[in-house]
């Protein structure tokens, strides 16, 4: 596989996306759709995601065969059928319903930087996922999940906290997601081999120190 670029998503075989932007080292796995929806820097899908309406925030991860903001049926009307609302398909003198379009569009999820959403997960419409949180495989997520969170179940619940409420704080308040991509090289063996507790004890209160890279290693 290619490196990825800082400059263009990498589409896997059959992936697509409509009306949706992506940045820097992004990628999108195998027969995933991505539509309405905004990845931002370093973030992935793994292959055969369906995303939709939602901005998926920086480095984060997303399992295979996830459902990420799926739309609904208007279940207050006499019937459910996108008939409704895509009713170009069937007669050829009628419109489709764009202000349901625009209505479904709306309902955003947002999912935190550095998130990690399991196998076969699904995130419901208008639910925020916070930074560091962990989606487990088959969960459906109905409400929102704090930052550094493990949830699980039908629907979600939390099992634990990944860190302590303290160091989660200072994780937040570190930011390294935020960081630009030559400081990340820098400190990636640091990322590698200390604990979080140890990383922050290094990072935290001023700017990361630039580690240049060893003889015989190769800067990514």
């Amino acid at each position: 596989m290619p490196r990825l670029s800082a400059t263009e998503p990498f589409f896997h075989p059959g992936a697509s996306a409509a009306n949706s932007t992506f940045g820097p080292f992004t990628e999108v796995g195998e027969g995933s759709r991505i539509v309405n929806s905004e990845f931002l820097a370093y973030a992935y899908c793994d292959r055969y995601a369906d995303i939709a309406n939602t901005t998926v925030g920086k480095f984060a991860n997303i399992a295979s065969a996830t459902r990420i903001g799926p739309t609904d049926h208007p279940m207050d009307r006499a019937s459910l059928h996108h008939f409704l609302y895509r009713s170009s398909y069937y007669w050829a003198d009628a419109a489709d319903d764009a202000a349901f379009f625009a209505r479904r569009a709306a309902r955003r999820t947002v999912l935190g930087p550095d998130t990690w959403v399991g196998h076969g997960a699904i995130i419901r419409p208008e639910v925020t996922v916070g930074a560091g949180a962990v989606i487990a495989a088959g969960a459906v997520v109905t409400r929102d999940v704090a930052p550094y969170m493990i949830v699980a179940g039908v629907p979600a619940t939390p099992l634990r906290r990944r860190f302590s409420e303290a160091v989660a704080e200072r994780l937040l308040a570190l930011a390294w997601w935020d960081w630009p991509h030559d400081r990340l090289r820098s400190a990636l063996q640091d990322f590698r081999d200390l604990s979080a507790e140890a990383f922050l004890d290094l990072y935290e209160g001023s700017a990361p120190p630039i580690r240049r890279p060893s003889a015989g290693s190769r800067a990514g």
